[in-house]
């Protein structure tokens, strides 16, 4: 497909909701990320930290996700940590009486959320942010089934170069990034990145979406492989409803 570089690529690239430059890091030995800088200190000491293994979950009848999502024109990059995509402002998740807005969504190969010890090949991380700020994380696993239309878009127009951002001539609509059936876990947790920041409300979605063998081995390529995900944290007594 057509892809077209432009000043919105680039803002978008540079959004509040890139990972920290702050000091450099990599997934050789997430277990040291807390030492690299003060900034990233909960990445060793925090109590409510990402991800996590899903094994038991409390019934708490949590309400259906009320999203509100239509096509919307992205930019992808390759920031040397995950593939992600910016997307214009408007698709929104309302959670616990707020409004919350889908700001990027991103990959990490193999999962980082475990569901009963089990790790899928690739887990996408839909962001969304409020007015204060606070985040909420819809995390979708995903497996080897029938090629996704929507990753397949994605894939066509990744450039090569990493840091290297462009703009899909095709907007994009993540419904077909979600699953059919929306019910879910939710627990609180952290970034999955430093600087490992708490107080992130997470939602994992129960049921998987399907990909290609072609292209879960594309993202796999394209985030190298050593793959970009954080070891399982500890519960620390955390409860996850369902």
């Amino acid at each position: 497909m057509k892809i077209k570089h432009s000043l919105f690529a680039l803002l978008l690239a540079a959004a509040p909701y890139a990972h920290v430059q702050a000091a450099a890091w990599d997934y050789a030995q997430p277990q040291h990320w807390g030492d690299l800088s003060p900034d990233f200190h909960l990445c060793k000491q925090g109590v409510n930290q990402s991800p996590i293994d899903i094994r038991q979950a409390v019934y708490a009848r949590l309400p259906a996700l009320a999203l509100e999502l239509q096509a919307r024109q992205a930019a992808i990059v390759n920031n040397g940590h995950t593939v992600q995509v910016n997307l214009q402002q408007g698709d929104t998740l309302k959670l616990d009486d707020e409004t919350f807005t889908l700001k990027q969504f991103h990959f990490h190969t193999p999962s980082e959320n475990l569901i009963d010890g089990k790790r899928y090949p690739l887990e996408g991380h839909f962001v969304f942010s409020n007015q204060q700020q606070q985040l909420a994380v819809i995390g979708v696993m995903f497996v080897t089934g029938s090629a996704n239309p929507v990753l397949g878009t994605l894939l066509d127009a990744l450039p090569a170069q990493v840091d290297q951002s462009a703009t899909l001539q095709e907007d994009v609509d993540i419904t077909s990034l979600l699953p059919v059936d929306r019910h879910y876990f939710r627990f609180s947790g952290s970034l999955t990145t430093p600087p490992c920041s708490e107080g992130v409300r997470w939602l994992v979605m129960k049921q998987p979406v399907s990909a290609s063998a072609a292209q879960l081995q594309a993202f796999s390529v394209a985030l190298g492989a050593q793959g970009n995900s954080r070891p399982v944290q500890p519960l620390y007594g955390r409860l996850v409803v369902e």
